[in-house]
């Protein structure tokens, strides 16, 4: 063999381990067969988890349907730059209670996250909600989790064909009506369901429903634990809002090891062996696929299954549960108490938390209530600055827009101070439509004798003919003529 042929060897050879490598970088996904159910009944943290499913689908499927005054009780109508929630209706000019309410998100974020770690993601976020939902229609259709991987094993066949696509036909039906009620809440629901009938729905609302429609069948249906570990960004920050003291799942090294199945004739203690039984369960019931006994990961999403796998068999073989629990790493390190262990978990840094995010609320709650629904914004009429009218009086003209947030067409009176004789010259009354806004043109005129050249401040006052309480004061310049 010549040099040549050795060297397209070693290319060869060098090019086959840069494949593999390669390779191994993208290598192909492994489904996951969490089971979905432990023993006869429902365990203790599932039941917490369906309970959050139940809550969560009631408030978002149902919230568009109610009825307010009328009219949808809660609506973001973008088109009309107008937010309806309950009976507060929202207008642009109120972003700051919008910035208020994402404090408030950031804070409970936060406090949540401190005290009990990833208690969102495995109770209440969207994307194990709809898993959760996805997969009990899973498990309907073609059984619990060992039928499922048989069934997968098996060649293609008319019956494996029929119950692919019932179980297909149903993710899509879901996420497609999941998509509906998302776009329900930017758009009149009913209005939606009437277009959707009559195939008049416009091009936006239809690409929105669509959008939505395939992220969820998307994530809930084929991705599941992947968003959790590659696409959440909350799995890779959460390490900076966890300490030593924050309740997470763990497992009790010092107590389950070693593992192993044990024996009929001698004691687990007579053989050396923890209480683990190395049974499997709690990987087995783990929606991302991960054995807690390693510790700590990222991708445990708090979802508290695998404690109860491990307390169902704990009960099973008569020993004590917990193995598997809530717990802290101080507590499992240093063998705290519960006493101990919860004064610990109510430490400075969440009672911080707890106090913004008290103070913040309660300062929403109060800016709410105190919340005047008539807004006016002043303008100058540019074309005119001032002019001399008859009988030697100055006029200074503006134009006002009157923004009427309440759902009831309403009357205002407006009136002017600030100068001797200062007076409205246009009318003084004038009324605003439910949820509308108005342009009124204003006059005002002043003696001209007592107002030197110049600008002076003046207070135009917009009040409810009804509610002297609902009453705006916006302060502006008239111009004095010189002479």
């Amino acid at each position: 063999m010549n040099a040549v042929d050795e060297g397209r060897k070693v290319q060869q050879a060098s090019a086959a381990k840069q494949a593999a490598a390669v390779e191994s970088l993208y290598a192909k996904r492994i489904e996951i067969y969490p089971r979905s159910k432990i023993g006869d009944r429902l365990a203790w943290f599932q039941k917490w988890r369906w309970a959050a499913v139940w809550a969560t689908q009631i408030v978002f499927y149902g919230l568009p349907w109610l009825l307010w005054n009328e009219r949808q009780a809660v609506l973001f109508d973008l088109a009309a730059r107008r937010f309806y929630i309950f009976g507060l209706v929202l207008w642009p000019q109120d972003i700051v209670y919008l910035t208020a309410l994402l404090i408030i998100a950031a804070f409970s974020l936060f406090l949540f996250t401190a005290v009990g770690g990833r208690l969102w993601c495995g109770y209440a976020c969207p994307q194990t909600v709809y898993t959760e939902i996805f997969m009990w229609i899973e498990k309907v259709i073609e059984g619990d989790r060992s039928r499922r991987m048989l069934l997968d094993r098996q060649p293609m066949s008319a019956r494996k064909f029929a119950l692919k696509a019932a179980k297909h036909a149903a993710w899509v039906a879901v996420a497609l009506w999941t998509g509906y009620t998302f776009v329900g809440y930017f758009t009149p629901i009913r209005e939606l369901g009437a277009e959707l009938l009559l195939l008049s729905i416009g091009g936006w609302s239809a690409f929105w429903i669509l959008f939505y429609g395939f992220a969820t069948y998307g994530n809930a249906g084929w991705m599941r634990e992947q968003v959790c570990k590659y696409m959440c960004p909350y799995a890779r920050f959460q390490s900076a809002m966890f300490d030593q003291d924050t309740l997470i799942v763990t497992y009790d090294e010092a107590r389950g090891e070693p593992r192993g199945a044990g024996s009929k004739k001698k004691s687990r203690r007579e053989l050396r062996l923890g209480d683990c039984v190395d049974c499997g369960l709690c990987v087995q019931v783990c929606p991302t696929g991960i054995d807690i006994r390693n510790g700590l990961q990222y991708e445990c999403i708090g979802c508290a299954a695998c404690i109860d796998a491990c307390n169902y068999t704990m009960q099973k073989v008569g020993l004590p549960k917990g193995l598997v629990r809530y717990s802290t790493t101080n507590a499992m390190r240093n063998q705290l108490d519960s006493g101990a262990m919860w004064r610990r978990v109510l430490r400075p840094r969440v009672l911080a938390y707890g106090s913004f995010l008290l103070a913040i609320t309660v300062a929403l709650a109060v800016a709410v209530s105190l919340r005047v629904p008539l807004k006016v914004d002043l303008i100058r009429d540019r074309g005119a600055l001032a002019r001399e009218a008859e009988g030697g009086q100055v006029e200074n003209v503006y134009r006002m827009q009157v923004s009427n947030t309440t759902e009831s067409r309403r009357a205002y009176i407006v009136s002017a101070a600030g100068l001797p004789g200062l007076a409205v010259a246009s009318e003084t009354r004038f009324e605003v439509a439910a949820a509308a806004v108005a342009s009124i043109p204003l006059r005002l005129l002043a003696d001209g004798e007592q107002v030197s050249p110049g600008s002076h401040k003046v207070t135009v006052e917009v009040r409810a003919e009804d509610d002297p309480g609902v009453t705006v004061r916006e302060t502006t310049t008239f111009l004095g003529l010189r002479r």
